[in-house]
């Protein structure tokens, strides 16, 4: 376990996510959001959101090496962070419309999948290149 590795790649992936997502959900589609019906704070908790960002990159620089087996380190990266964005969209998805009343859900779906898929694209580029070719010892 490289703790080095992990630490860049989790603030790699903390970083590239919070440059995404703030000007996608607080000034390009703010209003758009808002008029679904997905904000329901006035004011979004940014210190909730970080933490969840921190959360997500620390298990994905962990596991990411376990997956590694051969390849190209970036296209490895991101097929590894789409498999698990698939996982964090279910939620940020599918959970969250059957939790808040979200109108129209495919418009949500549609703009989050969007929004999903660019940040696990850029985040998993990165993390492929922090871990670069893993070279892997049979015991």
């Amino acid at each position: 376990m490289d703790i080095k590795k992990i630490l860049l790649a989790t603030c790699s992936y903390v970083v590239l996510t919070m440059a995404v997502a703030y000007p996608w959900h607080m000034m390009w589609f703010h209003e758009l959001y808002e008029g679904m019906g997905a904000y329901t704070r006035p004011e979004p908790n940014i210190l909730l959101g970080m933490l969840s960002m921190l959360m997500q990159g620390v298990v994905i620089a962990y596991l990411y090496p376990f997956y590694y087996q051969a390849g190209n380190p970036v296209s490895q990266g991101i097929k590894f962070s789409i498999i698990v964005g698939s996982i964090v969209y279910s939620v940020m998805g599918f959970a969250m419309t059957a939790k808040i009343d979200i109108n129209p859900i495919s418009t949500y779906l549609l703009y989050n999948l969007a929004f999903q898929f660019i940040q696990f694209v850029l985040t998993g580029a990165v993390l492929g290149l922090i871990y670069g070719k893993i070279e892997k010892h049979n015991n």
